[in-house]
């Protein structure tokens, strides 16, 4: 490739930028260097360089030959304290977060985007719901209710003595139980509002630079904003500038929705509360008329109220992503958590009331609740994907994952999720309390939860067996593939002296099962349009039978009904243990660090997108990343007038784009984009074509000055992302990179070299090739004056400072995790 500008010996000061991937890494094996001093930022994200580095500005002269190295570290964003394994339980909320990103690009079709945020964040209310309805049906009816309110259950647990009902005492009222019980539900609905609240401050509340230029207004037909007509005034200024989504001043800075949606959901577990205490009064109140139940009419009424005031407020406004919305929300929204709180406080002092002759039978209406959410969740995702579709259609993508319809299965994932967890945590608590007996069979001294968490639990066998299928077929095609592979792997490395059979069969092996992700799509489809039909069964079922599956087919073909018992007791025990095992790995990575960055990993993906669905969903860390990026890339180039090249890895490629996106078009011009086992395309794009397509990834080929993309057949993660030249400038992709670098033993390389996969990119050849050709075509440094209160101070030192001049132009650090 031929420089299009002078070579980096005469183009002055280089500055490379290095952002780790998944997993997280260290300072010093980022800078291949043991000592290594940050520069900016705090214990969760900082800015690191080695130590001979620190004067870099002050001495251009000794880094004509390389670029000056510094390494981003952001891995504690996802990966810190203890406390973060506890995000685990948020993990529906997540997945529901994501599907509000997965919508297909749209342009002038402000109502179906509104439509598609609207049920998206309609979906994310419902889990609000379902999981506060499990925590009600775990405390109020399970607990207070059936075992405190039956003698032999209430006997077999001494904790449960003073709530007993034979024992006559204060709190053995029904209602009073209830109350007693219902601050379980409350105070996991007051952790998750604290836990949002707080983890906005750390995480998310950074500032985009948008002082460096001017705000440029927004095109009303390209963003979900713009798209939805939501967040803009009606006096918005002509469009002078075309940007795409992640270029918006406003897109990472999302702090009116959040906080909206926070005051919403936060109501929506108050009301749900007081939902479970009214209606158990009722039914009791109902057959005495007079005051008492007049007023619980009144507080069901009031209940009613809200809910429709929370769904509003839900409805109402998407994110405002053409400018920073820096406003506060109306008093009404900001004060319905405390209205919410004061009538379910209302509602649990009309609970507690002495009602003589009051006893716990039965079981608290849970059946039509759950059923009522499983329909519900079932109608929203449906629409949902019927709104995909409308969208998708006037231009298709045959990359795009389940042909746009990526989101609602996703959101039909996070359902299942919820359904699984709050099952899950009532058929072990049953099945603790209720002894050795199946929950629901009657067996035991308690009837057990609702009929309809007893049949979702049955058809998880079933949902296994079909996973099995696509599984089998996935697994045979890999063979085949990797056999077909192996001419293929003899070509690569023709130039080998001998042929190894074994050798040549694990690397064919390691590129078949790298393009096992792009399969993923069809094991997503399957489970979710598995869930969907089957949750509809479930739903059937119950309400038909009015019985746990275990007794519906009574009377039926003995192997019918041994069926149908198998799979309920199957299903209890399998839903049980999965909690269980949810419980242990969480509680693993409380204590284990590196088990909880393994758990980070997985945040690495799911948090990348702000919580514009669920205000509930773990934090976004690219609200604190990508303005940190924009703000040092910035910063470098006002300063020193020199060129830059950023370099990322993994998710730190995805981070690298989008703080790219945010900077002023003056700044672009002297940044270089090196991105390697990246999944801009083959995961973001595929998955997020609004923000990643084919469309977007062109566009940010024409605004940075050049790009790169280096990647591998045996990587699993990253690959190319498929941006052709044009304009006259060359394709983004480089030729795939060989893996391993050498098929046996040579001269340069006397041990068999490993097969490196996604990680290890700086050690092939090619990396160093490419940041050179980076910098060669960058434009050459802008004469600039340092002002004295840009120089660069050390905030804390790893290891004491040598001044060795450092010399070479071989790689200057690792940014793989």
């Amino acid at each position: 490739m031929s420089p299009a500008t002078p070579a980096p010996e005469s183009g002055g000061a280089a500055l490379e930028l290095l952002v780790h991937g998944v997993g997280g890494a260290t300072p010093q094996d980022m800078l291949d260097d043991p000592r290594t001093v940050r520069i900016t930022g705090d214990r969760t994200a900082a800015m690191y360089r080695r130590g001979d580095d620190l004067d870099a500005e002050d001495h251009p002269e000794r880094y004509a030959a390389r670029p000056v190295p510094e390494a981003y570290v952001w891995s504690n964003l996802t990966s810190g304290d203890g406390a973060r394994a506890l995000w685990l339980l948020l993990l529906p909320f997540m997945v529901a977060n994501l599907a509000h990103w997965m919508r297909p690009p749209a342009r002038n079709r402000p109502g179906l985007v509104r439509l598609y945020g609207v049920l998206v964040r309609l979906v994310a209310l419902t889990l609000t719901v379902l999981l506060t309805a499990a925590a009600c049906e775990v405390a109020l009816d399970l607990t207070a209710w059936q075992c405190a309110g039956t003698a032999g259950c209430a006997d077999t647990y001494s904790w449960l003595g003073f709530l007993s009902a034979g024992r006559g005492g204060w709190w053995s009222v029904p209602g009073r139980r209830l109350v007693l019980a219902s601050l379980v539900p409350v105070v996991l609905v007051g952790l998750l509002w604290y836990l949002s609240n707080r983890t906005w401050s750390a995480y998310e509340a950074q500032r985009p630079p948008t002082g460096y230029d001017a705000p440029v207004p927004e095109p009303r037909a390209d963003t979900e904003t713009a798209d939805s007509g939501e967040g803009g005034a009606a006096d918005d200024p002509v469009p002078v500038e075309l940007r795409p989504a992640l270029g918006r001043p406003g897109f990472w800075y999302g702090r009116r929705l959040v906080a909206r949606l926070r005051a919403a959901h936060t109501a929506a577990g108050f009301l749900t509360v007081a939902a479970a205490l009214a209606t158990a009064t009722a039914r009791h109140d109902a057959q005495e008329p007079g005051a008492r139940a007049a007023i619980g009419w009144a507080l069901q009424a009031a209940v009613a109220v809200l809910s429709a005031l929370v769904v509003l407020v839900v409805c109402r406004r998407g994110r405002s992503e053409s400018r920073l919305d820096l406003r506060v929300e109306h008093a009404v929204v900001s004060w319905l958590p405390g209205v919410s709180l004061a009538l379910l406080a209302l509602t649990a002092l009309h609970t507690g009331w002495s009602r003589p002759g009051w006893t716990s039978s039965g079981t608290l209406p849970g059946d039509a609740v759950f059923g009522g959410l499983t329909l519900v969740q079932g109608g929203l995702v449906v629409a949902l994907g019927v709104v995909a579709v409308l969208l998708q259609r006037p231009r298709r993508d045959p990359r795009t994952a389940l042909r746009g319809l990526g989101g609602p299965a996703v959101a039909m994932l996070a359902c299942a999720l919820a359904g699984v967890m709050s099952g899950g945590v009532a058929q072990r608590v049953a099945d603790w309390l209720d002894g050795p007996a199946t929950p629901g069979m009657g067996q035991g001294p308690l009837i057990g939860p609702p009929v309809l968490l007893s049949w979702q639990a049955s058809v998880i066998p079933l949902l296994l067996l079909l996973l099995l299928v696509p599984a089998a077929l996935l697994a045979g095609r890999t063979v085949l593939t990797a056999r077909r592979l192996r001419q293929a792997v003899e070509d690569d490395y023709a130039a080998a002296a001998e042929r190894d059979p074994v050798r040549t069969g694990q690397i064919a092996s390691g590129r078949a099962r790298a393009g096992l992700t792009d399969s993923a799509p069809v094991l997503v489809g399957v489970v979710s349009g598995a869930a969907l039909l089957l949750g509809a069964a479930s739903v059937a079922g119950a309400w038909a039978s009015g019985n746990v599956p275990g007794r519906a087919f009574d009377g039926a073909h003995p192997a019918v009904a041994s069926l149908a018992s198998a799979t309920q007791a199957l299903g209890s025990w399998m839903i049980g243990f999965g909690f269980l095992l949810f419980v242990t790995w969480g509680r693993r990575a409380y204590r284990d660090a590196s088990a909880r960055r393994t758990i980070g990993i997985l945040w690495d993906v799911g948090t990348f997108w702000p919580r514009a669905a669920h205000p509930f969903a773990p934090p976004c860390y690219a609200e604190r990343a990508v303005p940190d990026l924009t703000w040092r890339m910035s910063s470098w180039t006002r300063a020193t007038g020199g060129r830059l090249v950023i370099s990322g890895h993994s998710q730190g490629s995805v981070l690298a784009a989008a703080a790219v996106w945010q900077l002023p078009p003056a700044t672009r011009g002297r940044v270089a984009l090196l991105t390697y086992g990246s999944p801009l395309e083959r995961l973001y794009g595929r998955w997020f074509p609004a923000y990643f397509g084919p469309e977007a990834l062109r566009a940010l080929h024409r605004t940075v000055h050049c790009w790169s993309n280096l990647h591998r057949a045996t990587d699993p993660i990253g690959g190319p992302v498929r941006v052709p030249a044009e304009d006259g400038r060359p394709a983004v992709d480089a030729p795939v990179l060989l893996d391993p670098v050498a098929y046996g033993r040579t001269r340069r390389h006397p041990l068999p070299e490993p097969i490196l996969g996604h990680s290890d990119y700086q050690a092939d050849p090619a990396f160093a090739e490419r940041r050179s050709a980076l910098l060669d075509r960058l434009p050459p440094a802008l004469p600039h004056q340092r002002a004295a209160n840009e120089q660069i101070e050390p905030q804390e030192s790893n290891e004491p400072v040598e001044s060795n001049e450092p010399t070479g132009q071989g790689s200057s650090g690792r940014s793989s995790g």
